[in-house]
């Protein structure tokens, strides 16, 4: 009883980190501070959607539960973005990610096993760091660290949640946990070497949520 309920807690407390990274975000849009782009944004939700489904087969129990959270969230912010005329322009690498995610059900469904669909999502999840580098490489001032320490220690919780631990049910939340704490270290690295830039207060990135 003692396991579930320390289960429940940090479940709990991913959940809670899940919103208030979120918060700023969708305030953002609603203030018309940011243009989520509406294309990736349901990528991103159908993925973290079935990575939520292939971790409840898994055994993962409540630590599942964050994931899906997150999912309904990043759909939410899909539509939002569509009723706040978003960006909606389609890049080749949109339709990459969308291919990608697309052959993880019927992988899945032909082998019988969860994890491949969770191996092909989370690379696809991961994929979507790409951009969001090259950007802050150059312009670590522009992205907002908090949002993806957040995500990083939301990621950590899910993990400490799960109540089966497997490659199925951990591999997700733990590569994209990691991948914010890179992304975190390479900002707060490039910053110290370019040194303060004044700035005016940029909009939340438009990033993947994970």
């Amino acid at each position: 009883m003692s396991a579930l309920l320390s289960n429940e807690v940090f479940s709990a407390i991913a959940m809670g980190l899940t919103f208030v990274a979120f918060y700023p975000y969708i305030r953002a849009i609603l203030k018309g501070k940011t243009r989520p782009h509406v294309f990736s944004w349901f990528i991103w939700a159908a993925v973290t959607f079935t990575v939520a489904t292939a971790q409840l087969a898994g055994g993962a129990g409540v630590g599942a539960w964050p994931i899906a959270v997150s999912g309904l969230i990043t759909g939410g912010v899909a539509l939002l973005a569509l009723s706040k005329s978003a960006d909606t322009s389609i890049h080749r690498a949109d339709w990459i990610f969308l291919a990608l995610a697309a052959t993880a059900l019927p992988l899945w469904w032909l082998t019988n096993d969860p994890l491949a669909a969770v191996l092909i999502l989370t690379s696809v999840d991961l994929l979507g760091f790409g951009p969001s580098i090259r950007k802050a490489w150059t312009l670590p001032h522009e992205e907002n660290a908090l949002f993806f320490t957040l995500g990083a220690i939301r990621n950590g919780f899910v993990v400490l949640a799960l109540e089966h631990y497997s490659w199925t049910t951990a591999l997700f939340p733990a590569a994209v946990g990691l991948a914010c704490m890179g992304f975190v270290a390479m900002i707060l690295i490039r910053r110290s070497v370019l040194g303060p830039v004044a700035l005016e207060p940029s909009p939340v990135p438009d990033l993947p949520p994970g």
